[in-house]
């Protein structure tokens, strides 16, 4: 026999509070207002505001709003209020930053040769009706890496070496190489002026043009068949390495929080829920840190 108490949902919340509830420390640090579907959770409901509300925004109001936000370009906007608060409590980039790369799966499309060939040229097939045309992503692309291909888009990130935070970010085909998104996502406010990146992000006359900017290049160092790398340049290369994984750290707790593939159709809405994805990263990193007492100085 199930027990009745008027009292429930007031003794579930001191027992949420007392478990330790990751939203609820995030919610005191940064005024935040989500997106994401609500369920029927008390930690969420809590979260948002909405712990006493008669009414929960049911899925429709919750799109309606994400197409507003794409709409008004707020998608880089969300992310960047929420490492300005961050900030604002202490936690500002420190030690130097990490840049890398991650493939983001989204579904692929069955679709046709000759449609493929017009998808790839930016066009649309006349014939599709508008039903079709909202199921079928125009701009994800396909890309190998380490000899497997994937389609989708891509993340170029930035993480500061002492608290391992995302502070850039700069989603895009995932065609694009990674090389090209590298200064779209350099952070000058990071304290230190030490870059680490791996081998891909080679460009020489980058690294001197950087390097007169004041900026230390780190970068790994790749080599070839008939020219392999120096013992030295090996050394180097494990030096860096050893600072640099860090940032695939960043990369693997994106991947628990379902941040390695998307069900989103264009690269606006891509760009949407990944920067959301981030940036709730970033919260999930804020609770780690206050719990480890890793305290902003």
């Amino acid at each position: 026999m199930i027990k009745t108490s008027l009292f429930a949902d007031q003794k579930r919340e001191a027992k949420l509070n007392k478990l330790g509830d990751a939203l609820r420390v995030s919610e005191q640090h940064v005024d935040f207002a989500v997106e994401f579907q609500l369920f029927d959770r008390l930690s969420v409901q809590r979260f948002v505001g909405l712990r006493a509300s008669s009414q929960i925004p049911d899925q429709t109001t919750i799109w309606t709003f994400k197409e507003r936000l794409i709409q008004a370009g707020a998608s880089e906007s969300i992310f960047e209020a929420v490492n300005r608060q961050l900030s604002r409590h202490g936690y500002i980039a420190r030690g130097g930053q990490m840049i890398d790369a991650s493939i983001v799966q989204t579904p692929r499309q069955s679709l046709s040769g000759e449609e493929k060939a017009l998808v790839s040229e930016g066009a649309m097939p006349a014939d599709w009706k508008p039903a079709k045309r909202r199921q079928k992503d125009m701009d994800a692309r396909w890309a190998k890496k380490h000899g497997k291909s994937y389609f989708g888009y891509k993340v170029s990130a930035n993480a500061d070496n002492r608290y391992k935070l995302v502070r850039k970010i700069k989603v895009s085909t995932a065609s694009e190489h990674d090389t090209t998104h590298f200064e779209d996502v350099l952070d000058p406010a990071n304290t230190n002026r030490n870059i680490l990146a791996d081998k891909g992000y080679i460009d020489s006359e980058r690294e001197v043009r950087l390097g007169q900017q004041g900026w230390r290049m780190h970068i790994q160092r790749k080599g070839s068949k008939d020219k392999p790398i120096s013992d030295t340049q090996q050394l180097r290369n494990r030096r860096i390495a050893k600072t640099r994984a860090r940032i695939e750290h960043v990369f693997a707790g994106l991947a628990q929080m379902g941040g390695k593939a998307l069900r989103s159709i264009g690269l606006s809405r891509a760009t949407l829920h990944l920067n959301w994805k981030v940036a709730a990263y970033n919260l999930q990193r804020l609770v780690y840190l206050k719990e480890a007492r890793v305290e902003a100085f």
